[in-house]
């Protein structure tokens, strides 16, 4: 007898509908499965016949065939073992076949038939309901960040059991609910101790970051150890604006695909903060492997990538992230597989000097000849370094400004200036793929980048003397566009060309 149960499987953050066929037929005891099974997938053979068993349900002793289409997509994980388990009960005429229209499932089965979580839930579910699926069924522990998916009835379950007697309508499972506006109510900074309060001094470094955060621009703090840079990076998650749902549901299934999301909350309502080592991997920060998870820069998707001590990185390392920063998603390539991670993040970075960290202070002398001076900046190619569109430096504080009585401004009213140069920015690209000022596209800065004639000035003797690139120049103008934002300018004036040009201070 032919059975056949809808799930989805997911490539890269994409899911994708797989229709599990399984045929029982009169022959030679035997378990085939076919389609492109990975050894996990192949693995669930043992798994799923003793779980049927130990569920208390006969496992036919004929020949089974286990058919996973698309047969030409490599299947990976475990989230199949439910699906095929129901498709054998309903072959060997336990389940009626027609229950199942309408349904999705996936999970993993234990020995005693319980189902445990998988990853890739919230991706599978959102594939799902666009294919016109009415319900999902999925593991309890998953439940969460499948109900942020919206018109899906989402049934959690714990046991093969409890799925047979749904299907054979012995039981009703209620869908299980989740209170997304309460989720997104959940402010950043009302959930973090990091405030700009905390640090004294360092203003023009904290406009700079403001900056920053307001256009979404990549920045680079370069200055002695201990001035600050690494506790100006770490508070800037707490000036960023908060997310929209659409942006919490894409970083969501990100961490859904890397198994990273947390019971307590399936919705990622903070902006991303990572800070990977010095010593990663080019696989670890951008994604791939022999089977293929999102790397750092696309965990830090719509969020922040603090590389701290920049130079320290591999240069390998570093040179993988020009495409991300650019195209806003990594594309990797495998036989017989493409994974596409979105990777639209903002870059912090921060470095000494010089080898020692105090070239160029007014107290310290520096001990390192020209030579390792130049060897160290070298480390960080000049392409990279074009993409950054502010580059900074953060002197020592001085004692006056550490015991000084004025009290430095919160995050908190930093952060309503960002939000407003936001909300600026969301009208002016309203309808596009653009959602801040420095994703902005050639044709974008044509169109919204209008300078004042003193501004266009200050611009073409800055590419004369400096001997900016194209790139340096476009990257100028969407600075200047966003200071003129702050101040809620509509054209570009000569003092926001001044301060964005004054960012370009190469490393």
């Amino acid at each position: 007898m032919l059975a056949r149960v809808n799930c989805s499987a997911v490539a890269g953050i994409s899911g994708y509908v797989v229709e599990v066929e399984v045929d029982v037929s009169f022959g030679i005891p035997v378990f085939n499965i076919v389609g492109l099974p990975e050894t996990a997938v192949r693995e669930s053979r043992e798994r799923v016949k003793t779980a049927i068993k130990n569920s208390g349900y006969p496992f036919p002793m004929d020949r089974i065939t286990v058919n996973l289409a698309p047969a030409d997509v490599k299947k990976e994980g475990t989230c199949f073992d439910l699906p095929v388990a129901m498709a054998i009960l309903s072959a060997s005429s336990i389940v009626p076949q027609e229950r199942f229209k309408g349904y999705f499932m996936m999970g993993e089965l234990s020995l005693d038939g319980s189902i445990k979580p998988v990853n890739g839930v919230l991706p599978a579910v959102l594939c799902a309901q666009k294919n016109g699926a009415e319900g999902f069924i999925v593991p309890t522990e998953n439940r969460g960040e499948a109900s942020m998916v919206k018109n899906i009835d989402v049934l959690p379950v714990k046991s093969l059991r409890e799925v047979v007697d749904f299907f054979t309508g012995m039981r009703n499972i209620e869908p299980f609910l989740s209170n997304i506006d309460e989720l997104l109510r959940q402010d950043s900074v009302g959930l973090s101790d990091l405030d700009y309060c905390d640090v004294s001094g360092q203003n023009h470094a904290k406009r700079a970051l403001e900056i920053a955060a307001a256009g979404g621009h990549n920045l680079c703090m370069s200055g002695p150890p201990g001035s600050g840079k690494t506790m100006l990076a770490k508070r800037v998650p707490s000036i960023l604006p908060p997310l929209s749902f659409e942006e919490s549901l894409e970083t969501t299934q990100v961490y859904s695909v890397a198994g990273l999301l947390k019971d307590e909350m399936p919705l990622i309502t903070q902006r991303p903060f990572r800070a990977p080592h010095h010593t990663i991997s080019s696989a670890g920060l951008v994604g791939g492997g022999s089977r293929p998870e999102p790397g750092e820069v696309s965990l830090a998707h719509n969020g922040l990538l603090f590389l701290d001590e920049l130079p320290e990185f591999k240069r390998n390392v570093l040179e993988v992230l020009r495409q991300p920063m650019e195209d806003g998603a990594v594309r990797i390539s495998r036989a017989g597989a493409k994974f596409t991670y979105p990777s639209v993040f903002m870059l912090i970075s921060a470095m000494n000097p010089c080898p020692c960290g105090f070239y160029g202070d007014s107290v310290r002398p520096c001990t390192c000849t020209a030579a390792q001076i130049q060897r160290y900046k070298g480390r960080i190619s000049g392409p990279l370094i074009d993409r950054i569109d502010i580059n900074i430096e953060v002197p020592a504080v001085s004692f006056s400004e550490l015991t000084g009585s004025v009290k430095p401004e919160s995050s908190k009213e930093i952060r309503k200036r960002v939000i407003a140069a936001r909300q600026l920015q969301l009208t002016r690209f309203k309808g596009s793929k653009v959602f801040c000022n420095a994703g902005m596209t050639p044709r974008d800065i044509k169109k919204f980048c209008i300078l004042e004639p003193s501004a266009s000035s200050i611009l073409q003797m800055a590419v004369d003397n400096l001997g900016l690139s194209a790139r340096a120049y476009s990257r100028v103008l969407k600075t200047a566009r966003t200071i003129a934002d702050l101040d809620n300018q509509k054209d570009i004036l000569r003092q926001h060309v001044a301060e964005a040009i004054q960012y370009r201070n190469e490393q």
